[in-house]
């Protein structure tokens, strides 16, 4: 179930309360006249069942009740309510499978803009993948994939690309091309300067590398994975059972194939160097495509099972 709560314009209170009466799957319905004051307005509180919410959501913006007003939207952690049940069990779908898709926007917008912290993240993750690759150490590669925050840009550019909105699409692929960009140049300097300390060699780069030479090998399965993970990552990033997106592209190789590309061009070594930026273009094409596809499956899906639950009743 999701908690919204609503400061409403006093001349549209009762047509946001008609709405959230004939949306089907909402209860816990309470309206307090003139209790808002900044916004000044009355405050309108309900529990909507997650498969609703989406529908709800866009009659209330339509009603510019975003603009002259507020929606906040809360997840209910324990709702202990025998019309709570009742609500859900009306709702058309199942609560794991429905997008809110104001929600998503928001949570991409959120992890997709670039900032200072963006940008630390990913020197770091990335510094941290050159020691794995060049000890040949697939514990500091995982760590290297937990600690990236590459995912998000790329769920961003994957979200707006769906709902066809230019500016976040823009902001997304700004985010990935600086960060990847600065986090090359910064692992870089960081591998000539671990080779004057002598922690970095050439011979440790040359050397067979069982563990992580496919990172600068790309093959066919490369693209298999980065869809997979994909599609992985935006179910992770829509349902309503998901956790924190914490490493959920641990089976891509975005930031450690940066990394090889950063240690390959300090010393040199062309042909890595170019093998670990084919990995890196193949795995975010990879991951883009099916997030997309993915997205486009979830919208197509949702309306039509919200077609058939339309039509049941006079079937």
């Amino acid at each position: 179930m999701l908690h919204m709560r609503m400061i409403t314009p006093s001349d549209r209170t009762d047509a946001v309360v008609a709405i959230v009466e004939k949306t089907v799957g909402t209860t816990h319905l309470v309206v307090l006249r003139d209790a808002a004051r900044v916004p000044r307005g009355d405050l309108v509180l309900c529990d909507v069942a997650r498969e609703a919410g989406d529908e709800l959501l866009r009659e209330l913006r339509a009603l510019g009740i975003d603009e002259d007003g507020s929606i906040t939207v809360d997840d209910i952690d324990l709702s202990l309510s025998k019309r709570a049940e009742a609500a859900e069990e009306e709702a058309p779908g199942e609560a794991a499978d429905a997008v809110l898709w104001e929600q998503l926007t928001e949570a991409t917008h959120e992890e997709s803009t670039l900032t200072f912290t963006y940008a630390a993240f990913m020197v770091l993750a990335t510094m941290i993948a050159a020691c794995g690759v060049v000890l040949d150490n697939a514990i500091l590669i995982v760590g290297a994939m937990a600690v990236g925050p590459e995912f998000g840009p790329l769920a961003g550019v994957c979200t707006a690309a769906v709902r066809r909105s230019l500016k976040p699409a823009a902001r997304s692929l700004l985010a990935l091309i600086v960060g990847f960009t600065v986090a090359i140049a910064a692992t870089t300097l960081f591998t000539l300067v671990m080779d004057a300390f002598g922690l970095f060699d050439r011979g440790m780069l040359e050397n067979p590398r069982p563990n992580t030479s496919f990172i600068w090998q790309p093959d066919p399965f490369s693209f298999v994975v980065a869809l997979l993970a994909g599609v992985a990552g935006v179910l992770s990033l829509t349902s309503a059972k998901s956790g924190a997106l914490v490493g959920v592209a641990i089976s891509v190789t975005t930031v450690p194939a940066a990394a090889n590309a950063a240690v390959a061009l300090g010393y040199g070594e062309i042909a890595q160097m170019w093998g670990s930026a084919v990995q890196l273009l193949l795995n975010l094409v990879g991951i883009m495509l099916a997030g997309v596809a993915t997205l486009l499956a979830q919208k197509l899906l949702w309306r039509t099972q919200r077609g058939r639950w339309r039509r049941a009743p006079s079937s």
